[in-house]
């Protein structure tokens, strides 16, 4: 394996991380998700992601039993607040009581005493970005809490949050967690340069498009009975991708890695790695073997001439937007 410092910080985390949205605690089972994680362990990630919301706290619990029997020091592991997980007015959002409340909450789903990174799930407009910033920086101060980031946010709420910060002389966050792949770029307009500005590293999620630059789901083809996309509970958003031209893309990606000696899965995970801003990709996983593929894809080089023909054949869906 090999690691990236996350931003500015001196934090170092795989190249390949392992998350558990739409999996852990909904559509694997929990000894396979264990194994899964294991496996991830032993093939050197150090770097797992998780969230409160994800199934109601149910992958947190998931992901916390199956770290527990490793030394606390060797991993990374980094959870998320911001989305509802009560029906009250007070359980969801970036206030300092929602934060505190869930912070201690998921301290105990997921066995430990501190959270190496913890995130803002998505910008709350609800709570001045001061508040947020304080109660973070008050948890980092409690030992809770060792570095914090955030998901999905514009680029201009992260100049203004990285400007509060500075102003309150708070600790400053150190990552964003987007969504980046080869069909999702809108990360590469101006997020990537401002996190680059104020020290921030991007921690990417579905760099497989929802399992679609895997090669599993063909162009006139009925989806895998076994896949995320024939069960209903996981396949939302997946549904999106499943257009004719964006899996005739997909397909001759496939026909493209092959001529690198690469599977399309190796190929997507290191074109999301070309980007030196981008400390970790953030794979799923509902098999072992998939994990032992995908780590391959940090010693997989691509040349310029093979970027610009990936540019070519994207260039087919540049229109493309997925519903989320």
């Amino acid at each position: 394996m090999k690691y990236r410092k996350l931003g500015k910080s001196g934090l170092k985390v795989s190249e390949i991380g392992l998350g558990s949205w739409l999996t852990y605690g909904t559509a694997t089972e929990a000894e396979t998700a264990q194994a899964c994680i294991h496996k991830a362990y032993d093939n050197g990630i150090n770097f797992f992601d998780t969230a409160n919301a994800y199934n109601n706290g149910e992958a947190e619990k998931v992901m916390g039993h199956a770290l527990k029997e490793y030394n606390r020091s060797s991993y990374v592991l980094a959870t998320k607040v911001f989305f509802p997980m009560g029906s009250g007015p007070n359980d969801r959002g970036l206030s300092r009581k929602h934060i505190v409340e869930q912070c201690e909450a998921s301290l105990k789903r997921l066995g430990t005493d501190y959270i190496d990174l913890y995130q803002c799930h998505r910008f709350d407009s609800d709570t001045p970005v001061e508040e947020t910033l304080r109660a973070l920086d008050d948890l980092t101060a409690q030992g809770k809490v060792l570095y914090t980031g955030i998901s999905e946010w514009t680029a201009a709420q992260i100049t203004d949050a990285a400007a509060t910060s500075k102003r309150l002389g708070l600790r400053p966050l150190i990552s964003n967690q987007p969504i980046y792949n080869m069909f999702e770029r809108y990360i590469e307009q101006d997020v990537i340069r401002t996190s680059e500005q104020e020290g921030m590293g991007q921690v990417v999620f579905s760099p497989l498009a929802q399992g679609v630059l895997t090669g599993k789901y063909k162009p006139g083809q009925a989806v895998p009975s076994d896949s995320r996309a024939a069960n209903d509970k996981t396949n939302g958003i997946l549904n999106s991708y499943l257009r004719e031209d964006v899996l005739q893309v997909a397909g001759k990606l496939e026909t493209l890695a092959a001529t690198i000696g690469a599977t399309l899965s190796q190929f997507a995970l290191a074109w999301v790695l070309r980007q030196p801003n981008v400390s970790s990709a953030i794979i799923g996983s509902s098999r072992p073997a998939q994990i032992e593929e995908n780590v391959k894809a940090i010693d997989i080089a691509l040349p310029d001439e093979l970027l610009a023909q990936t540019d070519a054949i994207l260039a087919e869906v540049s229109t493309f937007s997925p519903m989320r």
